[in-house]
């Protein structure tokens, strides 16, 4: 019989509880929390404690949240790789009842195609008969987070269909499975780079490129903005699909990568958090555009001043 739950949990260190709980209540705040580092023996009842809990390691933690059998498991499974790794938290991440070789297969089922505008996102093992003007993104993103069904990832889609026009230079941070890179250059960029400090992901990336008939899109490792080159020039628009925290220290150096007037996307915001967001793009000298919101998710678009 299915499980109607799936259970992900993150195990990492307690210094990092506050940051990965932050990360994992991204996709729900019932959030089970093991963290025994205030465990104490004092009292009356200490003698009938369990003995798992009396030899746990006070230096490690583990949270859980549980995804519904009508939601799709592994992309939030990949979501959470993505971010964590974003944020150079060390966790290892798994799923009750699967071991990571079973999601390559299992979470299939909960892939179908999903229209965004003039994008359609087609799984790559299924056939598809565009209409005319549809821009059709095949995807198998693996264990890369970026199958377009979390709302990050649509809302980026949605801005770049608004805003892109033809021959624009784009940067792509964070890429993922490369699909807003893939989205980019089907909607006219005339050149796109991404990047991802997960050599994983930037492989799963290349794949998706090349399978979508787009192999000159450049994709490398990087640390945030750190080994973006700019060697061939500076970019029109950044998309940067990450989360709140990255995004405000990311932005004093956005400028430099970017032309006059330059565009960027900001996305992976939770409600609540553009604020901060918005004051540290002000600060760095960017005017907000736009604003779209999905469910308890938010994307801004900016342009540079000079």
């Amino acid at each position: 019989m299915a499980r109607e739950w799936t259970r992900l949990t993150a195990h990492g260190l307690q210094k990092d509880l506050d940051r990965i709980t932050a990360v994992m209540s991204m996709l729900d705040n019932g959030l089970e929390i093991e963290d025994y580092s205030d465990l104490t023996l004092n009292g009356m009842y200490g003698e009938l404690m369990d003995e798992r809990l009396l030899h746990a390691d006070r230096t490690k933690v583990s949270v859980s949240l549980y995804v519904p059998e009508e939601k799709n498991p592994a992309d939030a499974l990949a979501f959470l790789r993505d971010r964590f790794a974003s944020l150079g938290i060390s966790v290892t991440l798994d799923a009750e009842g699967l071991d990571e070789e079973d999601w390559a297969e299992s979470w299939k089922q909960y892939y179908q195609p999903i229209k965004l505008g003039r994008v359609t996102i087609v799984p790559a093992w299924q056939s598809y008969t565009p209409a005319a003007g549809e821009v059709v993104v095949k995807m198998d993103p693996g264990m890369a987070f970026g199958t377009g069904t979390h709302e990050t990832t649509r809302l980026v889609i949605a801005l770049l269909d608004e805003t892109l026009t033809a021959g624009t230079r784009v940067l792509d941070i964070g890429t993922g499975s490369g699909i807003l890179a893939i989205c980019a250059r089907k909607l006219g960029a005339a050149s796109v780079a991404a990047y991802d400090i997960d050599p994983v992901a930037v492989k799963v990336a290349q794949d998706n490129f090349r399978e979508n008939g787009c192999p000159e899109i450049t994709a490398g490792v990087s640390d945030l903005l750190h080994g973006v080159s700019t060697e061939n020039g500076l970019f029109d628009l950044c998309v940067a699909n990450i989360v709140a925290g990255i995004l405000t220290r990311m932005a004093p150096d956005l400028p430099a990568y970017l032309t006059p007037h330059g565009q960027v996307i900001c996305s992976g915001i939770v409600a609540g958090q553009e604020t901060e967001v918005d004051a540290a793009m002000t600060r760095a000298g960017f005017t907000r555009e736009k604003c779209l919101t999905e469910n308890d998710w938010i994307a801004l678009l900016y342009r540079k001043n000079t």
